[in-house]
């Protein structure tokens, strides 16, 4: 077993304070991240927490799996290694080909869509 280990179901008031205080009852804590919304900067409910050796890491999983920490049941088990992600930021791509057509424009008679062309146009 690793020494990180992943603490979810956290209460959106825990603090990293109160984490380590609550983790460092079976060992060193080394590292404490308490991740947080990018914008709001509002906890996302789950922490990792770094302990100085395994069998603290093991003792920590053991003892506040299932424990009570502001009204919340913890979720605490070793993290698994991060999943490498594509790079860059959403899809897209392509370029752009002027305005969409859709069924709409087809109604209106002629051939220039919204634009006229001889068709009736039902727009009021």
């Amino acid at each position: 077993m690793g020494n990180k280990l992943y603490v979810g179901n956290l209460s959106f008031n825990t603090t990293e304070i109160a984490i380590q205080d609550l983790f460092s009852q079976c060992g060193t804590v080394s590292e404490v991240m308490l991740m947080q919304d990018k914008f709001t900067g509002r906890s996302r409910g789950f922490a990792f927490v770094t302990m100085g050796s395994d069998a603290e890491a093991q003792a920590a999983v053991t003892t506040f799996h299932g424990k009570d920490l502001d009204g919340r049941a913890l979720t605490v088990n070793e993290a698994r290694p991060r999943e490498d992600r594509p790079a860059g930021g959403g899809g897209g791509g392509g370029r752009f080909d002027g305005p969409r057509r859709d069924s709409r424009d087809d109604r209106r008679g002629g051939g220039g869509g919204r634009s006229g062309g001889g068709g009736r146009d039902f727009r009021r």
